[in-house]
């Protein structure tokens, strides 16, 4: 039985939402959830089941970076049946061709890091999204209107904000994936959905640009992440 996540297995459904924060879990229960049900609490990494447009959804926070989010899609998929996962985060734009705000919807998550060693003892450094789900996402978010990438990012162990060389960073990415933002999360979660042969994904919201220096401010980042939660939340 999973050590990190309280909730009763019927708690939990099918499809889950994973925001990094807590409260932006929590944020989405109240302002997009009906009959809404906190199901887990452990370590505060909140989690909730409530209903959108009448069909039933678990949000569950991840916490931040690829150890945290493998500890929780590992238990989902492996103890509470989950068949997909759809993370929703935000990310700093490596792409001139990005705007503040954008939405970005992940196909390859490249790292640096030895996640795959750790855990398999394999040399893997890219994991895909499910391809089903990408199409899906996209189809709506032409749909909606709602402004959208679909490329490559990089899934950092470092927060790259606080790096002090952010040219070096850049020249060590691969050409060949043109990276176009960067996330901390992503990886983890594509490598657990096929260890598991499960199905995941990952749309990101641009709140920060090294190419235009623009930065988004606490009230700005919740409101335009509104768009990439509501894509998630229709895409179910």
């Amino acid at each position: 039985m999973p050590i990190h996540c309280n909730a009763q297995k019927e708690d939990i459904e099918k499809t889950v939402l994973m925001p990094g924060d807590p409260l932006r879990a929590k944020y989405i229960a109240d302002n997009f959830l009906t009959d809404v049900k906190l199901v887990n609490s452990v370590r505060n990494m909140l989690a909730y089941t409530g209903k959108y447009n009448g069909k039933k959804v678990t949000v569950f926070s991840s916490g931040m970076g690829m150890p945290s989010m493998g500890i929780y899609s590992y238990e989902l998929f492996k103890f509470y049946d989950v068949d997909k996962i759809i993370r929703i985060g935000s990310c700093g734009s490596y792409s001139k061709d990005l705007k503040l705000f954008d939405t970005i919807i992940v196909d390859k998550s490249y790292t640096e890091s030895n996640f795959a060693y750790a855990w398999s003892e394999k040399e893997s450094h890219i994991a895909e999204a499910d391809t089903e789900l990408n199409n899906n996402l996209e189809e709506l978010a032409k749909k909606l209107k709602i402004p959208y990438e679909r490329g490559n990012t990089l899934c950092n162990e470092a927060f790259d904000g606080y790096l002090d060389d952010i040219p070096s960073f850049i020249k060590r990415f691969p050409k060949d994936l043109n990276i176009i933002a960067c996330e901390m999360e992503a990886f983890a979660l594509f490598y657990m959905a096929n260890h598991f042969n499960k199905k995941a994904t990952c749309l990101l919201t641009v709140v920060d640009s090294y190419y235009t220096k623009e930065e988004s401010s606490s009230e700005e980042r919740e409101k335009s992440l509104n768009n990439m939660i509501k894509l998630a939340l229709e895409s179910i």
